[in-house]
């Protein structure tokens, strides 16, 4: 999955830094875009900081924040929101285009922008406080942002959201969403809501999406989801009853039972959705 980055190493940990010459600067858009470069092999690579101070002159060292850092490699973000930060022979690609267009020798890429882009929404959104209205500050000692006016403290917003692969026997569940993007199959899917356990958000999205019973809910694994600002908890849970869809034509397009031998999809390595359907298709689950 795209957190699968090994022999790599990935620390999130906040740090107070200034950027160096070589240290990897991340500059986004509205348009869910990141500067990059491609090389003569068409690798994709980030622009160094080196590169944006001389190219740049509006402070960039005060509007650039640590970020994380790959093995002994620094990121920082360019908290510029002003969607004009262009850099020589550099160009704006989606954060799909990106991840298509990284090579396996360079896959932690993928997790690189995503979580860079779940930063850098959380600073854009939260300039001025929701309390009182005043602009906010960057804290000093931790990843938090603070009004000096009224005290308020903002940390990073992470949704935690459930996967669910429903099974009957040898037969799972498999859907397509409604009016999205991503058209491509897919689990039963929703966000967890005040007050409901993992659990109970699982048998609550199956019955409101294709109106099926579920039991044996059982936990499968984790993972972060940048792009949406999600953390995707993943479940494996068996049919309780009748298995006739009553499908929830807001949310989904399409959902259908598929024998195991009828999977028309692989795991493709990088989402946890796809693993999923694989582990059940080749029995491991």
């Amino acid at each position: 999955m795209i957190q699968d980055i090994a022999p790599h190493h990935f620390h999130n940990e906040f740090h107070l830094k200034k950027p160096k010459a070589e240290d990897v600067l991340l500059i986004f858009n509205d348009q869910k875009e990141v500067l990059v470069r491609k090389d003569d092999g068409e690798e994709i690579e980030f622009p160094q900081c080196e590169e944006a101070l001389l190219s740049l002159t509006d402070e960039v060292d005060s509007r650039a924040e640590y970020a994380f850092s790959l093995d002994d490699r620094d990121y920082y973000l360019l908290l510029d929101f002003s969607g004009a930060v262009m850099l020589p022979d550099c160009e704006y690609l989606s954060l799909s285009q990106v991840r298509a267009g990284t090579r396996e020798s360079n896959r932690p890429a993928s997790l690189l922008i995503m979580t860079g882009w779940h930063l850098y929404v959380w600073y854009r959104s939260n300039q001025f406080c929701g309390r009182c209205g005043q602009r906010t500050v960057r804290d000093t000692k931790e990843r938090m942002l603070y009004c000096p006016h009224c005290g308020n403290m903002i940390y990073p917003h992470i949704n935690p959201a459930v996967i669910v692969a429903v099974t009957d026997g040898d037969r799972i569940l498999l859907s397509r969403y409604a009016g999205r993007v991503h058209t491509g199959y897919a689990l039963i899917a929703g966000f967890v809501e005040i007050g409901e356990t993992l659990e109970e958000t699982v048998a609550r999205e199956v019955m409101e999406e294709v109106g099926l019973r579920v039991r044996n809910i059982r936990y499968y694994k984790s993972q972060p989801w940048g792009v949406d600002g999600n953390v995707l908890q993943g479940f494996f849970c068996d049919l309780d009853g009748e298995d006739h869809i009553r499908l929830d034509e807001r949310e989904l397009s399409m959902a259908q039972w598929y024998h195991r031998d009828e999977i028309p999809v692989e795991d493709d390595g990088y989402s946890l959705t796809r693993e999923m359907i694989g582990v059940f298709k080749h029995k491991k689950a």
